[in-house]
């Protein structure tokens, strides 16, 4: 095959805010984003459309750059990048000139065939995170992985590729950080220095251009809020999407269906959300009811309100090929589907036999999909599950000749569940009429965390799998995807009561808490495992409704500056080896200030790292030292679970569901500590976008070991918040007391 070098400078200039390289084999763009975000395109012939599905910012207007006889330097003041003429190379260094990131000087960027690759300098001490839902170890060193979205059946802790594409990575090394996205929807490919002696690492796509944006804050946290700044934060979810959710492939009937929710409130077990997987259909054609085992959509909905639930409805691509069928008629007739080169719709076989599938890419497609879930917003549908939308067909590979627009499956397929995220979302938005619709996607692309919330697609039941979760949550994290989660329990295989136990413990401190399995599988449901466990599992869920105002004020952080829910420790301690242990790898933080270790289901001690600092184990209240291993009980009924010291953690009482309106009474947990510490608590409605224009409740709680007090801010925003008292709580302050307070409006101050 022949290889393609992009050659010598030969021409450069400005035009308007874009730095334009020309060389006799390609020519290169260079445009700046912010200080720190710095976009570089190379290509054979560029594309004057240029379209993101990613990114949602403006380049920056003033660009200029300065010339030497051998390189080209752009600065922004916190980021510089040297251009190398003589062979064109790109290397960007700190504003004091220690090297970030480069170019081989070798090889740097280029062509064999329609492949494009960019070599890049690999340091010896270097470790890289992120690229979203991959399995494998938290630092991708020595690994290579390839993004092509997969419907991933029966996927194992080592499988390669799975259902979702996230081209973006953080590296690390001398203590220094750094961002890289590759923005291109072909197939991609990451090799972390796997086969190259460790000389140089090398990244790339089946087509397009050598496309990208790097990053140069200093500090993890710093890039995924860059990166989620490039390509949008997610709005604030729905508060009952947080709450616990049940799902089964299938619940057959309306009537089973309710009768899972009367037993979920006959235990007085908390739950928030039913689902109804693909057998509520006639026929498996979307937007359709079974006229017989749901004959009566809208009463199943009312009568699951009345009792305080939210049901989510499945929803795969695949149109049924069936004459009368109003979507086939208007897909047919309006021209909305895939085709092959001459015209011909495409035809693949999914659940519901023969199908089409819809052109998501159009923006008139996109607008019709978005209608047509008024069949199920009119009953009262609040939740849309979209499924099957790598897209899968039966046989895995849809024919690279299928047409989308203007575009080819190999340039596109990794953006299609996104683009039919985004036509979900878009649509049910408006039929909602101001309320925030639940969107749940399988397949994505960067960005995603727009549109829709993602699971980690058919896990299995083995422990295994349990703590792969908690590596693949963390890791959507830092690809900008906060609203995350996993089948509690694993979707095939039948989990043994320890493990169903122990996996709903840890779905506590995950974004998204949803219990899921596979049709033909044992029953899931909580009272389905013994008394005994199921005091245990009623215990937890409780607790994950204590934790509601910490998580809902966790999501506003993260709606605001993209910080994820669940966070790796290599977010606060890139550069602490203990992070990436085999044994404390799938540790996380769950917000600002609790430490979950993941244990498996028999194991009853376990080796936590607690980072440099003081904590208390959250079971116990026992305060422990950090920067130090250590071993910690692991029983059933207490997850290894960790508070940071002055830790600010709000929690409310025990409700059965967020529509019930509680005692009144915010709880304010503080953890003695040395430093002073702050929370912000945010509260709205959690249903409408009312706090878009100001309808909300925030305030920041203090804590100030210096001066022994707490205080609370001034309120922010307008909303009315459903706690009008305050119970501040002691941990490690000896003999203190809890003091009652009233939440006035005003500053408050409490002493002890």
């Amino acid at each position: 095959m022949h290889t393609e070098l992009t050659g010598n400078i030969q021409h450069i200039s400005n035009k308007d805010n874009c730095t334009l390289i020309k060389t006799a084999n390609a020519e290169a763009r260079v445009w700046v984003y912010s200080p720190t975000i710095i976009r570089v395109n190379i290509s054979r012939g560029f594309n004057a459309n240029d379209h993101s599905f990613a990114v949602v910012q403006q380049p920056d207007k003033n660009v200029s750059y300065d010339e030497s006889p051998d390189e080209v330097c752009i600065h922004t003041g916190q980021l510089e990048l040297r251009i190398t003429k003589s062979p064109l190379r790109f290397n960007f260094y700190t504003p004091d000139g220690i090297l970030l990131n480069g170019d081989d000087e070798r090889f740097g960027t280029l062509w064999q065939g329609d492949n494009v690759t960019s070599y890049r300098k690999l340091f010896k001490d270097e470790r890289f995170i992120g690229l979203g839902e991959k399995t494998g170890d938290l630092d991708r060193r020595g690994s290579n992985y390839v993004n092509w979205n997969t419907d991933a059946v029966d996927y194992g802790p080592k499988t390669d590729p799975l259902y979702k594409t996230f081209p973006f990575f953080i590296g690390l090394h001398s203590n220094l950080t750094y961002g890289f996205f590759l923005d291109n929807t072909h197939r991609s490919f990451f090799d972390f220095g796997a086969s190259t002696d460790h000389i140089m690492y090398w990244l790339g796509a089946a087509g397009g251009d050598m496309n990208y944006y790097f990053f140069g804050a200093q500090g993890v946290a710093n890039i995924i809020q860059d990166y989620t700044w490039l390509t949008g934060c997610m709005e604030m979810p729905p508060l009952w999407s947080l709450g616990y959710q049940q799902c089964r492939w299938s619940y057959m009937s309306a009537a089973e269906v309710l009768d899972i929710a009367k037993t979920f409130r006959k235990h007085k077990i908390p739950a928030d959300v039913m689902y109804c997987d693909i057998d509520y259909m006639d026929g498996f054609k979307i937007f359709t009811w079974d006229k017989k085992t749901f004959a009566d959509p809208k009463a199943l909905l009312d009568e699951l309100k009345s009792m305080g639930f939210r049901l989510v409805t499945i929803v795969d691509p695949g149109i049924k090929i069936e004459e009368g069928y109003q979507q086939y008629d208007e897909g047919i007739s309006n021209n909305y589907f895939a085709t092959y080169p001459d015209g011909e719709n495409y035809i693949g076989e999914v659940w519901p036999g023969r199908c089409h599938f819809p052109d998501f890419f159009d923006k008139e497609v996109r607008e019709w999909w978005g209608r047509s879930f008024s069949a199920l917003t009119q009953p009262g549908v609040e939740g849309f599950w979209n499924d099957m939308n790598e897209p899968a067909a039966w046989g895995q590979n849809v024919p690279n000749i299928v047409k989308f627009g203007e575009h080819y499956m190999p340039e596109v397929r990794n953006a299609y569940g996104m683009q039919m995220s985004r036509a979900t979302y878009n649509g049910t938005k408006h039929l909602l009429n101001g309320k925030r619709p639940f969107v749940l996607t399988r397949a994505a692309y960067s960005g995603i965390q727009r549109y829709s919330a993602v699971w980690t697609g058919d896990n299995t039941a083995n422990d295994a799998h349990m703590l792969l979760g908690c590596r693949l949550v963390n890791s959507l994290g830092i690809s900008g995807v906060s609203f995350t989660g996993v089948d509690i329990g694993g979707f095939s295989g039948n989990p043994t009561p320890e493990l169903m136990v122990r996996w709903n413990s840890i779905g506590v401190y995950m974004p998204m808490f949803r219990n899921h399995a596979m049709m033909g599988t044992i029953m899931r449901e909580p009272w389905r495992w013994g008394k005994q466990n199921q005091r245990i599992i009623k215990k937890d869920i409780e607790l994950r409704y204590q934790l509601l105002p910490y998580i809902y004020s966790s999501f506003y952080q993260s709606h605001q500056t993209g910080l994820p829910i669940s966070r790796t420790l290599a977010i606060e301690h890139p550069f602490d080896l203990h992070v990436y242990d085999a044994d404390h790898q799938n540790q996380f933080m769950f917000g600002d200030n609790m430490l979950v270790a993941p244990a498996e289901s028999l194991q009853r001690t376990i080796k936590v790292y607690l980072p440099p600092g003081e904590w208390y184990r959250l079971g116990t209240d026992k305060k422990l030292n950090g920067g130090k291993i250590i071993k910690a009980d692991a029983p059933l009924t207490d997850l290894p679970v960790f508070i940071k010291a002055g830790a600010i953690i709000p929690l409310q009482s025990v409700v059965q569901s967020t529509n019930e309106p509680g005692d009144g009474i915010l709880q304010l947990h503080i953890w003695n500590g040395r430093q002073a510490t702050e929370f912000v608590y945010y509260e709205d409605d959690g249903l409408t976008y009312s706090y878009e224009q100001g309808a909300y409740y925030k305030r920041t709680i203090c804590f100030d070991p210096k001066k022994r007090q707490v205080s609370l801010s001034a309120v922010e925003g307008n909303f009315t918040s459903r706690f009008n008292q305050a119970k501040v709580v002691w941990h490690g302050f000896g003999d203190a007391k809890g003091k009652a307070i009233a939440l006035a409006d005003g500053e408050v101050v409490v002493s002890y």
